[in-house]
């Protein structure tokens, strides 16, 4: 599903951005960085329209650049989500060429290690395989873990949260100094969305406690570990419509060819529902409302709902 400019100007506004493209030209508003708009830094970018290399380029330049979360002789962790034994055209996993685009920047800022990783639901090495994320990230030179042994999590405390109070977190998670969670855009049967909170899920190696305490509380609890990630980048290029997590066949898709990030995860969790909404028939949208860990997460001081209050620059490439 293709948009043209007025289509885009109108899915941004019904997911909750006040539409400031006026009269600008495209090649305008891609020149406007973080540092342009009354010194404050952009919070969340919203992107339409481009392949995912292209949008993710411009959405980082938008944020101030790679530098803003990666520092010379880090160590990086991207997680994507990985959890399925689908290929790419199937939206069960996150899009091998986002990851790309993410490796390659963090190389170019002098990341001293690349490790990714997923907890996956289906066998992990088909699901890395299938997916295209492991050969990808092999030949770019990043370091790709398992994380179907209990031996590579290690229990932390939660004294933040509500109802997860520990949980067994992968140590390419605790060992890194900064991890990027890059969830791909699906409906859930349980937690009616997956994006970028839920997507935490996969640090974790017994997501049993999650279904036992309370999903949507879980899911929000498991955002207060001490350390976060420094930036939720939400690939929206092909969305599962339907039969989420996991999908049947190429009918659950949509191209909808969007990218959302933000260090908030639960303003760019509403902001993607929001947009999700538009490729959905009037009688199969999901409120906000019935998203709840949303709620919870800014109840735990995660992020906020309400997109206004943050410096959000929309971009369509």
């Amino acid at each position: 599903m293709e948009m043209n400019r007025k289509d885009f100007l109108k899915t941004v506004a019904l997911a909750g951005f006040a539409t400031t493209f006026s009269a600008l030209e495209p090649i305008a508003v891609l020149a406007q960085q973080a540092e342009q708009k009354d010194g404050k830094a952009v919070d969340m970018v919203a992107l339409l329209g481009g392949e995912p290399a292209e949008m993710f380029e411009k959405g980082m330049a938008a944020l101030g650049g790679i530098e803003r979360f990666v520092k010379k002789g880090d160590r990086v962790t991207i997680k994507p989500n990985i959890g399925w034994d689908k290929t790419p055209e199937l939206a069960g996993n996150t899009n091998p060429d986002l990851i790309v685009a993410l490796i390659k920047a963090c190389k170019d800022a002098g990341a001293k290690e690349i490790v990714v990783f997923d907890n996956t639901c289906d066998a992990w090495r088909k699901c890395y395989q299938a997916s295209g994320i492991e050969d990808a990230a092999k030949k770019l030179g990043a370091t790709v873990m398992p994380g179907n042994e209990e031996e590579y999590y290690r229990e932390v405390s939660l004294p933040k949260a509500k109802v997860l109070k520990k949980a067994k977190i992968h140590r390419a998670i605790l060992d890194c100094d900064c991890w990027f969670n890059v969830p791909i855009l699906k409906n859930h049967g349980g937690a009616r969305m997956t994006i970028a909170m839920k997507n935490y899920m996969g640090i974790v190696w017994d997501r049993r406690a999650f279904h036992t305490g309370g999903l949507d509380q879980c899911i929000a609890d498991i955002g207060t570990i001490e350390n976060p990630a420094c930036l939720h980048i939400v690939d929206a290029y092909r969305i599962m419509k339907t039969n989420g997590p996991r999908g049947r066949d190429e009918s659950d898709v949509a191209v909808a060819k969007g990218l959302f990030m933000s260090p908030d995860s639960v303003a760019v969790d509403t902001a993607a529902l929001k947009f999700f909404n538009q490729f959905l028939a009037e009688n199969r949208k999901i409120p906000v409302e019935q998203v709840k860990y949303l709620e919870m997460g800014e109840a735990h001081g995660l992020g906020v709902m309400d997109a206004s209050k943050l410096n959000v620059e929309r971009i369509k490439v």
